[in-house]
């Protein structure tokens, strides 16, 4: 691929992680506040409806404004022209060349998902699967305690505390993560050595 076409992706992601480490504390409480205002809102309201009321607010402030600058032209007699002039001249379109960049990786991830759902259902590697299975019976107890849109909420509410209290408490979290594998690769292999036909991956 072209370093050129990697450039928006890698740009893409950078901001998203400033985001999420709140390297812009402004920014990030904008966007934090108002997606779990949109899933709060989902939780009482249906999305045609949330979507309708926040098209609705944001159509009667630029309403209000337009207006309220036409006013104070007229009565100032400026000639400013159209308050949101260089928003209406700004090129929106998106072009052939980066939709196809997308399509190609959202086509590229969903190739890797299903050649890793087939690998795992059709047990090549039997400790794999036996741990695949651990997680989908993990999820259905998720399943009974919370809906999917409380799901989105409580990832919404992670992604944007674990990476700050992850660098906060960086030694504790690395200490506590390394034991806890430590454990599970032990008992991993205690399987690896009693199941029949597992497979051993090289270290």
């Amino acid at each position: 691929m072209d370093p050129a076409d990697e450039q928006p992706s890698a740009h893409w992601k950078h901001t998203v992680l400033d985001l999420l480490h709140w390297r812009d504390v402004r920014s990030s409480a904008l966007v934090f506040c108002s997606s779990l205002f949109i899933l709060l809102s989902l939780t009482c309201c249906s999305i045609i409806s949330v979507l309708s009321y926040a098209a609705l607010a944001l159509l009667s402030v630029t309403v209000t404004f337009r207006i309220y600058k036409g006013v104070l032209q007229a009565v100032q007699k400026s000639n400013e022209g159209h308050p949101f002039k260089w928003f209406l001249e700004k090129d929106v379109a998106l072009s052939r060349e980066a939709v196809q960049r997308h399509s190609d990786v959202v086509l590229s991830r969903i190739n890797s998902v299903l050649k890793e759902l087939r690998r795992l259902f059709l047990v090549e590697d039997l400790v794999d699967s036996l741990k695949f299975a651990v997680l989908l019976w993990i999820f259905t107890y998720v399943g009974s305690w919370f809906n999917g849109l409380t799901l989105l909420i409580l990832g919404l509410v992670g992604a944007f505390s674990g990476p700050i209290t992850y660098e906060k408490h960086q030694t504790q979290i690395d200490q506590f993560i390394s034991t806890v594998s430590g454990q599970m690769k032990d008992v991993l292999g205690k399987i690896q050595a009693k199941v029949p036909g597992a497979k051993k991956k090289p270290e």
